[in-house]
């Protein structure tokens, strides 16, 4: 029975998530399976892994054949590390306290990386934040500039028309005068 590592797909249409399964190669992709390792959500950013690392590299030990995915998900993980220094070790090439030095300075490095990353999404969403908020404040200055204009041409344009009005009541009043005289 050939055995694989592989990704179970579940979730709604254009939001899928995925089990990391073992299964029967011939079982049917959504189907049956033998052992539930884990789930791995694309839908988040950085995508989200849980994985049962130790039930992974059990499997991989005894001749599970990841998928393409399966395997990067696996090597994202340091599983497929974990299995390549369990090899060495067998082989008398490493020890085992060398292997798990190497393991746990890959570990760190990964989380240090995996961290830098989250911070650097987490202040772009806060410099994008930041941004909007100045272009808002700026087109609401803008506004209150083009409000204010109009204001003055009102005001300006009130003010000509009394003066224009009380000019033609000072141009009425000395023809009256003259009128009164004349009479």
């Amino acid at each position: 029975m050939a055995v694989k590592i592989r990704l179970q797909r579940h979730g709604k249409k254009n939001f899928a998530f995925f089990h990391i399964v073992v299964a029967d190669s011939r079982s049917p992709r959504d189907g049956r399976f033998i052992e539930q390792i884990g789930s791995y959500n694309p839908n988040t950013n950085p995508a989200t892994i849980v994985l049962n690392s130790e039930r992974a590299l059990a499997w991989l030990k005894v001749g599970a054949e990841p998928t393409l995915t399966a395997r990067r998900i696996l090597s994202y993980e340091g599983v497929l590390l974990r299995h390549h220094l369990d090899g060495g070790v067998a082989k008398g090439a490493l020890t085992q306290e060398a292997a798990d030095k190497k393991w746990n300075d890959w570990k760190a490095q990964r989380d240090a990386k995996i961290e830098a990353r989250k911070t650097g999404i987490k202040n772009a969403a806060i410099e994008a934040r930041k941004a909007a908020k100045a272009e808002e404040t700026k087109v609401n200055e803008a506004r209150a500039e083009a409000l204010a204009k109009r204001a003055a041409e009102a005001a300006a344009a009130k003010a000509a028309e009394a003066a224009a009005e009380a000019a033609e009541a000072v141009d009425e009043a000395p023809a009256e005068e003259a009128a009164e005289a004349t009479a």
